[in-house]
């Protein structure tokens, strides 16, 4: 029987929350032990982090065994095991394996599982983690034609990516990438879809560890594998079976009807369609009335917060999304517990430029600034909620462009309060600022257009721009000088 541990930090998490989390307790408490629970094998770290500006920061993700933690932090014990029960009222903690923990302090960075169309559907595939991007490939390799629903982030790089096979692009939305531009922006890259793909010279930067695939794999499965990072389609070969497949078709503004299975389509009163469409292993019927055969189904339709191990027998506040609800101070409802990351739901009132999007960079902003609050907390401290919440700032790519997006970049809230600037280069870059008032409160750069760092400084400054009009995206005018 496993031991009970008393403990003063324990973090439920191996995704980028948890790790920095456990990292920055463990640095800061190095007589104290701490421990970290995680469902996967694998690790997500942060490397080559680069503050790029006040608030943007650039990062790789590397995959790695437990180990490496332990060995960088003596104290951090790395326990790969699911969570079974929690008392929050008691402050215990049981793991699978057995071991129970009476901890001081606890931080939930249990992410998000995929919201799949379906469940137990063997044609349906949601991509979330390494196992299951491991097997997309493995299906990928065999196919001729998939079927991609959804329109965030994976979806954009899936379709992007995958080569030697037809690909069916449903979205819910008038315009591709919905999550993250506008439609001047999707016409923007629309050209990228359709053109040879450049070739891909640069090596990865990632680290990649593959999981043992004869190990004991107990609670690595299960949609619990910590999230994939922006470029996890790097180093894994995205080819169909189709030499000259003719690429990418976009649905616009539908969504899925039916998923049928070849016998239920064959059944089915559907008998004009059958002899054109041929013979697949699964049919999708979409809303606007057309139906694909298709090898298989991706499921990228977005993310549900995974608290349901947590929530039984405690009472934890949640929010409209499922998230487990925090203060400005990371404190979930129940006492000594906080959390992080993809399982959260911020529950303070938020600046006018900053929102919460499920992304690798709040997901590290929130597991640090976690830490910090649990310190503080421990130490009697006071603490203030961290400038990173001041301004939104992501950089991405799209479609192999550098994509920079700030503050309100979609004028998400503005209603109809505002004016787009908006400067276009076919094939270099595209710029649309967000102004209300005379005051630039968003932007979207796609391309190289090295504008990030004067654009976040006049949404940061708030200065009145009333009387630069479109000068401000004159490309005669070196901007960053002007506003120096």
């Amino acid at each position: 029987m496993a031991s009970d541990k008393q403990v003063t930090f324990v973090i439920v998490g191996g995704g980028i929350a948890g790790v920095t989390c456990a990292e920055q307790i463990a640095s800061q408490f190095a007589s104290d032990e701490v421990y970290l629970l995680t469902a996967s094998p694998l690790v997500k770290a942060v490397t080559n982090f680069k503050q790029v500006s006040k608030t943007l920061e650039e990062f790789d993700i590397e995959e790695q065994p437990s180990s490496v933690l332990e060995e960088k932090y003596p104290n951090l014990k790395v326990l790969q095991s699911a969570v079974k029960l929690l008392r929050a009222k008691e402050h215990l903690l049981q793991a699978e394996n057995g071991q129970t923990f009476h901890y001081k302090k606890l931080c939930i960075c249990s992410g998000a599982r995929p919201k799949l169309l379906t469940q137990d559907n063997p044609h349906v595939l949601g991509i979330r983690d390494t196992d299951s991007a491991q097997e997309f490939q493995k299906r990928l390799s065999k196919a001729k034609r998939i079927v991609v629903i959804g329109n965030g982030g994976i979806a954009l790089e899936l379709v992007y990516e995958v080569e030697g096979c037809e690909v069916i692009w449903a979205i819910k939305d008038k315009a591709i990438g919905n999550t993250f531009f506008d439609a001047g922006a999707a016409q923007f890259l629309i050209p990228s879809l359709e053109a040879d793909k450049k070739e891909r010279s640069l090596p990865c930067k990632r680290a990649r560890y593959t999981t043992d695939k004869t190990g004991d794999h107990s609670g690595a499965s299960g949609g619990l594998g910590s999230a994939l990072g922006p470029d996890w389609h790097e180093g894994i070969e995205l080819r169909g079976t189709v030499q000259n497949s003719s690429g990418v078709r976009v649905e616009y503004e539908c969504e899925v009807d039916t998923i049928y299975t070849q016998q239920e389509f064959l059944q089915s009163q559907l008998d004009t369609k059958k002899s054109e469409l041929g013979l697949w292993p699964t049919y999708v019927q979409l809303t606007n009335g057309k139906i694909y055969g298709c090898d298989f189904v991706v499921s990228a339709t977005g993310v549900v917060p995974n608290t349901d191990p947590f929530l039984s027998g405690n009472n934890f506040e949640l929010a409209g999304d499922h998230g487990l609800r925090v203060d400005d101070q990371m404190r979930t409802s129940e006492q000594d517990v906080y959390a992080a990351g993809d399982v959260c739901t911020a529950g303070w009132e938020p600046s006018a430029l900053w929102q919460q999007m499920r992304l690798w960079t709040q997901a590290r902003q929130m597991g640090w600034y976690a830490s910090r609050c649990m310190a503080a907390d421990v130490l009697e401290e006071p603490i203030e909620l961290d400038f990173c919440f001041e301004l939104f700032s992501h950089i991405t790519k799209f479609f192999s462009y550098k994509g920079v997006l700030l503050g309100k970049f979609n004028a998400q809230g503005l209603g109809q309060d505002h004016e787009l600037l908006v400067r276009c280069t076919k094939g270099q870059e595209y710029v649309k600022l967000v102004l209300t008032g005379g005051r630039m409160v968003g932007a979207v750069l796609i391309g190289e257009t090295d504008l990030e760092e004067t654009f976040e400084n006049l949404i940061l400054n708030q200065m009145d721009l009333s009387r630069y009009g479109e000068e401000l995206l004159n490309p005669n005018i070196d901007i960053e000088d002007y506003f120096d």
